[in-house]
């Protein structure tokens, strides 16, 4: 049994039609022909019936279709992984990223990563915290990085990291050298606060911010690099991770407030994974040595 007569009956079954998967596959009308019966010889039965210039499956090609997809990914799948090993590459690592995660310091990591470990080919998903645990248990990644943890029974979470979170404000021009600081509490009543653009501590600091300021306006903004944007603006203030502020804070464009009313929460980066091979393993520890 040729590769080619499988290839040639994958693509008829797809385009019902012998001329469409002769020009899909770049042969003659005659050799699409050729493969099929071919095919038919060697399994002993009818794969399509023909219906003028279209074509239809028999219940038998419909049987066939489901191993023959199996074959060519068998195929596929050995080719790549040669081809994998013709580059230098000798293992595969999927990576299920949360944007928030992916946007402060995992860029840096990853570029340290790949130069240390040249023969693991990374490929990334970006991926909302709340969906990396189904992702991960669904195969569709090996490690989850996320900002929430996995309670999931086949599922192991491991904190890699907290972060502090800052009030932080709009840059107001004053000279903070010789100007009194920014009073939380005026700030916090004076505008609003941005809440909701991280999935880990939003909820319970929302119930605590209202204890402490009952008259204080919210406004849900969901993603932290449009949060940033509106501090920047003047449209609120908003408790934020420090890392996805550091630039920030640094260039002047805004500024941190002290919070003494009441302790602030942490933001957490969890790996989130459903086997420990030795390739996960490595990951891990490497990330250790990097804050996030």
């Amino acid at each position: 049994m040729e590769l080619q007569w499988i290839k040639t009956f994958l693509a008829a079954a797809d385009y019902g039609n012998f001329r469409k998967t002769a020009e899909q596959l770049f042969i003659s009308q005659p050799t699409v022909t050729v493969h099929i019966k071919q095919l038919e010889k060697e399994l002993g039965m009818l794969l399509f019936q023909r219906e003028g210039k279209k074509i239809k499956l028999t219940e038998a090609g419909r049987r066939y279709r489901k191993h023959a997809r199996k074959l060519m990914n068998v195929y596929e799948s050995g080719m790549e992984d040669l081809q994998m090993f013709s580059q230098g590459f000798t293992t595969k690592l999927s990576l299920g990223i949360s944007p928030l995660i992916a946007d402060t310091v995992l860029p840096f990591v990853l570029k340290q990563y790949i130069k240390k470990h040249p023969q693991v080919e990374i490929s990334i998903e970006i991926i909302e915290s709340k969906d990396i645990e189904k992702a991960v248990l669904d195969e569709v990644v090996d490690i989850g990085l996320s900002c929430l943890q996995s309670f999931h029974a086949e599922l192991k979470s491991i904190l890699l990291y907290q972060d502090k979170v800052v009030l932080v404000a709009p840059h107001d021009g004053r000279d903070f050298e010789s100007a009194l600081p920014i009073d939380e509490e005026e700030i916090l009543s004076s505008g609003h606060l941005l809440t909701h653009n991280h999935p880990g501590y939003w909820e319970g600091l929302c119930r605590t911010v209202k204890r402490f300021y009952p008259g204080i306006r919210m406004m849900k903004v969901s993603q932290i690099h449009i949060t940033r944007r509106f501090i920047a603006e003047g449209l609120g203030v908003s408790y934020l991770p420090s890392a996805t502020v550091r630039r920030e804070l640094l260039e002047g464009r805004l500024i941190e407030v002290e919070s003494r009313t009441f302790p602030l929460p942490k933001a957490d980066t969890y790996a989130v994974l459903k086997y420990h091979h030795q390739e996960q393993k490595e990951f891990l520890a490497f990330l250790s040595h990097f804050r996030f």
